[in-house]
């Protein structure tokens, strides 16, 4: 499974409609996930800039791509980013690689 943070911020109608009625938006991440064979990790609303994030666990990038176009496409949302999360368990794999890349790389100019 690939491991996702998205960070989100809601319209002003948005936040208005739940106001009126509350639900549970864990719970409609949750099965947004599990339809894609995912899982929800966390979610959490925040203060700043943004309204706040969930980390998702789909099984790949098209996956999320394809929880992101949803979500997107819903008109609820003024601002949706999604990162790739990479754990400290995999990272040598992808140093080792970007080594490998780095010395095929030749920059602008050379």
């Amino acid at each position: 499974m690939a491991k996702f943070a998205v960070f989100f911020s809601y319209k002003p109608e948005t936040w208005n409609q739940m106001l009126m009625k509350p639900g549970d938006r864990a719970t409609a991440v949750r099965d947004l996930a599990s339809s894609l064979g995912g899982s929800l990790e966390s979610l959490y609303f925040m203060f700043g800039e943004r309204d706040g994030f969930v980390v998702v666990d789909v099984p790949d990038a098209d996956s999320a791509a394809a929880v992101s176009i949803a979500v997107t496409s819903s008109g609820a949302f003024s601002h949706m980013e999604t990162h790739q999360l990479i754990s400290p368990d995999d990272l040598p794999a992808v140093l080792e690689k970007a080594a490998r890349a780095r010395e095929a790389y030749r920059p602008p100019g050379e």
